[in-house]
């Protein structure tokens, strides 16, 4: 049996694609989403494994030009590791500030395994460029994440009134008209939501935004409870605990060292009693001072 690493991801069977999401609209079956942000790969292995359909996701870095970098490497651990969940890499915005420069770094992240591309609000004019090159293009509508929320007046709810969700649709609308095959929704009301999601051809993901639309997704620390602050967003729902765990497994791990529980004999092995001794006895003769 040929080694699944060395083989294309697309060419693996079972591997979910944007195709497959399409299928899935068009078939009524809701689609599950995690945002896994710069998370470490195993847990889109572990999202995998649990039947989730698509991750959208970004790489770590102190800095957009080193998180833009990022990007190649961290998809190619996530894609030898996870090699049949559908996968949309996040574009940092300098990244597609003009077409050219788009479909190049689309490109590089598309053969390095990415399933789809997000370019935060992108141009029609650079998605069009995109989509004639083949370019897959799973975008975003509402609230704009990133540092373009303060165009919205902050992280806060958007399409409040008729002309503010028509306007949201026709975004959308256009985006899907010139190409892109996918977006989330965020922070609309459950109503406007379902409603677009209802009204366009492509896949339409709930993201903070009620309504069931054509799928939902979590952002990974919301989804495990990592986050340290206490208050959980409205959208939010924690489905574990793993950072108020993760301080109980560090205290008794603290506190096991120190009374000195850890490690035990079982957490070890002994040397034979013949070659101990013989060891203690030219450690003895070492003039190694203490």
């Amino acid at each position: 049996m040929a080694n699944p690493s060395a083989i294309p991801s697309s060419a693996i069977k079972g591997k979910i694609t944007v195709w497959h999401l399409q299928k899935m609209k068009d078939e009524g079956k809701l689609i599950s989403m995690v945002g896994t942000a710069h998370c470490d790969p195993l847990w889109v292995v572990a999202c995998e494994r649990a039947g989730i359909d698509l991750v959208r996701y970004t790489a770590p870095g102190e800095s957009s030009e080193m998180r833009e970098e990022n990007m190649y490497w961290h998809t190619r651990q996530i894609r030898r590791m996870a090699p049949l969940i559908c996968l949309n890499a996040v574009m940092q915005t300098a990244s597609h500030a003009d077409k050219y420069t788009a479909v190049k770094v689309a490109g590089r992240l598309m053969s390095d395994g990415a399933d789809s591309v997000m370019p935060m609000a992108v141009t029609n004019e650079t998605l069009k460029y995109m989509a004639d090159n083949y370019i897959p293009v799973f975008g975003h509508v509402g609230c704009l994440s990133g540092w373009q929320t303060g165009l919205f007046g902050g992280y806060r709810r958007v399409g409040k009134t008729a002309e503010e969700a028509m306007d949201i649709f026709k975004m959308a609308y256009e985006y899907q008209e010139n190409g892109m095959i996918g977006m989330t929704i965020e922070m609309t009301s459950r109503e406007v939501t379902d409603a677009i999601a209802k009204k366009l051809r492509v896949p339409v993901i709930n993201v903070a935004a009620g309504g069931s639309a054509d799928g939902s997704e979590l952002v990974i620390y919301d989804l495990l409870g990592f986050s340290p602050v206490a208050s959980m967003p409205k959208h939010g729902k924690n489905y574990a605990a793993h950072f108020e765990n993760g301080i109980k497994a560090f205290e008794e791990f603290d506190s096991d060292i120190k009374n000195k529980v850890y490690p035990a004999e079982e957490n070890g092995w002994g040397m034979e009693s013949q070659e101990l001794d013989k060891f203690i006895n030219l450690l003895e003769k070492h003039p190694a001072k203490k």
